[in-house]
């Protein structure tokens, strides 16, 4: 059973990494390349919109959100242009093993806006009540 999840994994890393490389390909189209970059960016970042550590709701968008977007962008994708990415991304996955850190400073960015909204916001609260 492990296996068989370990094997599902590598299987979702190929894919993301095959439409990354047909993000980067000129045959496809400008909308296409725009969700795809938007979903590898997020599936590879190493920070998660909603934190893991939230139970239930941690796991909730890389069980669902993911695996969406994905299906969305192979739907969208020219067949020979995705062909061509899978054989070239289960080569490359071999030799290395990709993160995009723009993205992750993108969601901490993020988290940091709204934990300053809240601060913000509260304090602003607070003296209005405490007066």
């Amino acid at each position: 059973m492990l296996d068989r999840w370990k094997q599902k994994a590598k299987g979702l890393k190929a894919e993301l990494y095959a439409l990354y490389l047909c993000y980067k390909d000129p045959r496809t189209p400008w909308y296409v390349r725009l969700i795809a970059i938007l979903v590898v960016g997020y599936a590879f970042s190493p920070v998660d919109l909603i934190p893991d550590p939230i139970p239930v709701l941690g796991y909730l968008d890389d069980v669902i959100l993911v695996p969406l977007g994905i299906a969305l962008v192979i739907r969208l994708m020219p067949e020979d242009v995705l062909q061509e990415c899978r054989e070239n991304a289960r080569q490359r996955l071999d030799e290395s093993n990709p993160q995009n850190w723009v993205a992750a400073c993108f969601i901490i960015l993020i988290w940091l806006l709204l934990f300053a909204s809240i601060g913000y916001y509260s304090t602003k609260f607070y003296k209005g009540y405490l007066q």
